[in-house]
Formats: C-alpha cells, sequence, structure tokens
C-alpha cells in the first residue's frame, strides 16, 4: 500500500543519510565557503516559510499555526548563526596591522 506520507518520510531519511556522507567528505578548509552557500540556501527556506504562513487558511488549527511559527524562528536562527560564524572564520584569515614601535626616551637627543 502506497501512501504519499511514507513515501516523504522515506526520502527525509535517504536525504539525511547522503547529505551527512557528503558533508563528513568535506575537507575542513572548504567548510566557510559551504556555510555561506547553505546560509543562501536557509535564506530561501526563510522566505518560503514566510509565504506558507501568510498562505494559511483561517480555519487552520493552532497546531499548525505554531509549527510553522517555530520552522520559521529555527530557520532564521540558522540563517544569522551561520552569517556570524562565516563572519569570524573568515576573520581569522585577515592580516593584523603591525604593532607601532614606542620610541625610546633619549633616542632623539
Amino acid at each position: 500500500m502506497y501512501t504519499p506520507l511514507l513515501a516523504n518520510i522515506a526520502i527525509l531519511v535517504l536525504a539525511g543519510f547522503v547529505g551527512f556522507a557528503v558533508i563528513s567528505k568535506v575537507p575542513n578548509t572548504l567548510h566557510t565557503p559551504l556555510m555561506s552557500g547553505t546560509n543562501a540556501i536557509h535564506g530561501i527556506v526563510v522566505l518560503g516559510a514566510l509565504i506558507v504562513l501568510g498562505r494559511l487558511p483561517d480555519d487552520a488549527s493552532w497546531g499548525v499555526r505554531i509549527i510553522a511559527f517555530v520552522a520559521l524562528i529555527f530557520g532564521t536562527l540558522n540563517v544569522v548563526g551561520g552569517f556570524l560564524v562565516t563572519d569570524r572564520m573568515l576573520g581569522m584569515f585577515k592580516s593584523k596591522p603591525a604593532p607601532v614601535k614606542a620610541v625610546e626616551k633619549g633616542a632623539d637627543s
């Protein structure tokens, strides 16, 4: 017996396994560019969540509304946190200014 819910759960589980297998093989030097790309994807997810929340029918249950709102909050936190981590990682590659040497007393006279 075929049910769409069962098919969707199977796709979700398989996508989780494939995602884990792909990400575990990525070298550390590529994590920052990949994180920036996934932040853009999560931004699209947040936009989609806003559209879904706006198109909920008036008779939608409060449970559906709460789950959609919590999903929107988690997606937004993921985007913001990802950009903060990316900014911090990229900050590690910035060159630091050279320290200014103090002028010793008596050296000018």
